[in-house]
């Protein structure tokens, strides 16, 4: 698999270095383009369709943030290039596939590279069809602790669970239970069925996924219509499910 590539980067040397490595170590990467500023990164990023950008943190007239707020509808993973490790956290909330340190090592790069082309493999095979997952539904069930003693469902019964500070809403078909335990008491409880973490606030039920959408991070619809998202972080544990 071939991964249409753009390196957004003010300084010369450090594309040119960027530049040859791609082209030594990661055959897979097909370098379409490079950009010294903001504006030029924005103006190749709307001309092609990516499947990677590296992107420089600190750039003259704004930073790499500045750049992603403009592509408010992302298809493309982003690997976030950078001297300063305190771009970390921002990275990760802007769903950066891979945060690679200057000066670039090159078993790092590699890795950023394969784990995207597992990423975009995954999507490409998803893509706007219908999920029909391997797994049959799982007979069980689970109680949910409340003031006057405990409910019972049917694990199968329940489409997601939705964090809310330390309780957790529990979405069914046609209503909602809020539950005054945390969504990772659910995650652990339901660690036997067919549930997929796949956000800081999301637990859904595999087989309630019919759809999933490339994205910053991607999104899943789920029976009932109703569309989640999907964390960089989570994305690769959930396509593994299909």
């Amino acid at each position: 698999m071939m991964l249409k590539t753009i390196i957004v980067e003010d300084e010369a040397n450090s594309r040119e270095i960027l530049r040859n490595y791609l082209a030594k170590y990661c055959p897979e990467v097909q370098l379409v383009g490079e950009a010294a500023s903001i504006q030029e990164g924005l103006i190749l990023i709307q001309n092609n369709d990516l499947d990677l950008v590296f992107l420089d943190v600190e750039m003259p007239f704004g930073n790499a943030f500045d750049l992603l707020d403009k592509v408010p509808e992302r298809t493309f993973e982003t690997v976030f290039v950078t001297a300063y490790n305190q771009y970390a956290v921002d990275a990760l909330n802007n769903h950066a596939a891979y945060y690679l340190m200057k000066p670039i090592n090159i078993d790092e790069l590699i890795k950023a590279v394969t784990y995207v082309i597992e990423i975009r493999q995954k999507e490409d095979a998803l893509e706007n069809r219908v999920l029909q997952p391997k797994l049959k539904s799982v007979e069980g069930k689970i109680t949910l602790p409340q003031q006057d003693g405990f409910q019972v469902l049917n694990v199968k019964d329940i489409l997601y669970c939705k964090a809310d500070d330390n309780y957790t809403q529990i979405y069914l078909e046609n209503k909602k239970i809020l539950v005054s335990k945390t969504l990772k008491y659910f995650e652990e409880a339901l660690s036997d069925f067919a549930f997929a973490r796949i956000h800081k606030s999301y637990l859904v039920n595999v087989n309630e996924v019919v759809k999933y959408r490339k994205g910053k991070g991607g999104s899943v619809v789920v029976s009932n219509g109703k569309e989640l998202l999907v964390s960089a972080s989570k994305k690769k544990e959930l396509l593994a499910y299909f």
